[in-house]
């Protein structure tokens, strides 16, 4: 069995998994980690076993000591003056852009600052000044509005953390026709997470409710029952029925397995 531990960056929800081959670490221990872009500090927050490996993006380096603490606590209040000192960078060069924070590698091998905007922006002087402050390697990483949302969480209308913020490692493509196909109203309150944008959740069921939607009719279609010709009036996907209207007004309740539409 590998021993698993999900790992949480400061001020980050969303969790990553590493491997632990020496079982040392608790929830709650905070752990140094690395991946290409150096050394990090995180704290673990859940352990479980499984029977195979995971691709791991980061690697344990060690239990953090008192000393790593205090160190990252320093980094910390570095990180909030460079945000500070980043945006009025900005403001003097007028970039549009907005800054949203700054994240030191525990090793300061690098300082990133992620940003939202519009359009492509010509950032070179702000990074060309940050990085004779710092003098470190400095990346600006734009982010779109569902990457902000991952980074700050949030619980969605489920009552839940939202899901960008807790499992998931990449956005899929979810589009309009996934809240059709599911008879969900198109309010955007109702189909748009924190961020703004459509429900990451859309997809989870989408594949299953295509498959129901196979044997049944859209609403408006004529088509022939049992007890005679009429019209859909509704349909019910996942239990795969749909009401019918006679035409001497009576409504009948038909599953889909027994039409035969015209």
């Amino acid at each position: 069995m590998c021993r698993i531990v999900g790992i949480e960056f400061n001020g980050q929800h969303n969790i990553n998994y590493l491997l632990d081959k020496q079982e040392q670490i608790h929830v709650g221990d905070f752990v140094i980690v690395e991946n290409s872009q150096g050394k990090l500090f995180a704290k673990a927050v859940s352990i479980y076993n499984r029977d195979s490996e995971i691709t791991q993006e980061y690697k344990l380096v060690r239990k953090a000591s008192r000393d790593d603490i205090v160190k990252n606590n320093k980094n910390i209040e570095i990180e909030k003056k460079a945000l500070k000192k980043c945006k009025e960078l900005v403001n003097k060069y007028e970039l549009n852009m907005y800054i949203l924070d700054a994240n030191y590698t525990f090793d300061h091998n690098q300082l990133t600052f992620h940003f939202l905007a519009n359009n492509r922006v010509d950032f070179r002087r702000l990074a060309k000044d940050l990085a004779t402050i710092y003098k470190t390697r400095i990346e600006l990483r734009q982010v779109g509005v569902r990457d902000k949302a991952k980074n700050v969480g949030g619980c969605g209308q489920c009552g839940m953390p939202i899901c960008c913020s807790k499992f998931l490692k990449d956005f899929d493509s979810v589009s309009i026709n996934m809240a059709k196909n599911q008879n969900i109203a198109l309010n955007p309150n109702k189909i748009n997470g924190v961020c703004g944008r459509l429900l990451c959740c859309l997809k989870y069921e989408d594949e299953c409710y295509k498959e129901c939607r196979k044997n049944l009719p859209n609403v408006g279609k004529k088509v022939e029952t049992e007890a005679g010709i009429g019209k859909v009036t509704s349909v019910d996907i996942l239990k795969e029925s749909y009401k019918v209207l006679l035409d001497n007004n009576e409504v009948i309740d038909v599953m889909g397995s027994k039409i035969e539409s015209n």
